[in-house]
C-alpha cells in the first residue's frame, strides 16, 4: 500500500443513499481470486444504464467519489473497496459509512471522508453542476476542501489510522514491522512445529 497525505483530483456525483456492497460488486464478482480485474464489476448492474453517472464522459478519470448517507453497507466484502481502487478512485465522501466498510478501506488504501449532512450535499451539487471542480481529501490535516465551490471541512479520522494511511502501511505491512522479531521466534522453535518458514529454510 502507497502513502496516503492528500488526494486531489475530479470528483464523480453518485447521488444515491444506502448504497451497498452488492450493488459495489455484484455477488458474480466474488468468485476471483485475484485481488485486481474488479473495475469492470464495479456499480456493474447501474452501469447498464448509459446515463448513469460512471457512463458520463465529463467525469472520466475522477479520484474521488461524493456518495449519499450510508455507504457501503450490507455485506463485508472486501471485493467492495478493490472495485473502488481498482476503478482509480483513491477517496469516497459520504455523511457516513458502514462501519465494516470503512474498516476495509483504510486497510486497503481507500480514504473514507465523512462530512456532515449539509457539507456533502453542497459538495455532490458542486460537483454535479461542474465536474471540473478539483476536490482535495487532505489526509494529514484531515480536511476536505473544495475551493472553487467554497468548501473546507474536516473529517473524522483516528490518530492510528491517520498514521496508517500516512506510512503507507496495511495489516501486512504492520506485521512485516516486526520482521527481526517474528524471525528470531521463527528460528527457536522446535521443527515439529508449523512454521512461516519456506521448506528448507
Amino acid at each position: 500500500m502507497d502513502p496516503i497525505r492528500s488526494i486531489t483530483g475530479t470528483a464523480v456525483p453518485l447521488d444515491r443513499s444506502d448504497v451497498d456492497t452488492d450493488q459495489i460488486i455484484p455477488a458474480e464478482w466474488l468468485k476471483r481470486v485475484e485481488r485486481t480485474g474488479f473495475a469492470a464489476g464495479l456499480f456493474s448492474a447501474w452501469r447498464k444504464d448509459p446515463s448513469f453517472v460512471l457512463n458520463q464522459p465529463q467525469y472520466a478519470g475522477a479520484s474521488v467519489l461524493v456518495a449519499g448517507t450510508n455507504f457501503g453497507t450490507g455485506s463485508s466484502r472486501e471485493h467492495a473497496v478493490w472495485a473502488l481502487t481498482d476503478y482509480g478512485f483513491r477517496a469516497v465522501v459520504s455523511p457516513r459509512f458502514a462501519d465494516i466498510f470503512r474498516s476495509n478501506c483504510t486497510k486497503a488504501g481507500l480514504v473514507p471522508a465523512q462530512l456532515d449532512v449539509e457539507t456533502a450535499a453542497a459538495l455532490l451539487a458542486a460537483v454535479e453542476a461542474d465536474p471540473t471542480i478539483e476536490v482535495t481529501v487532505d489526509v494529514e490535516a484531515r480536511v476536505v476542501r473544495a475551493p472553487a465551490a467554497g468548501i473546507e471541512a474536516p473529517f473524522p479520522l483516528d490518530d492510528f489510522t491517520r498514521w496508517r494511511l500516512l506510512e503507507g502501511l496495511d495489516d501486512i505491512g504492520l506485521s512485516l514491522r516486526h520482521e527481526p522479531d517474528i524471525t528470531g521466534y521463527e528460528s527457536t522453535r522446535p521443527r515439529w512445529l508449523p512454521t512461516t518458514s519456506p521448506v528448507g529454510g
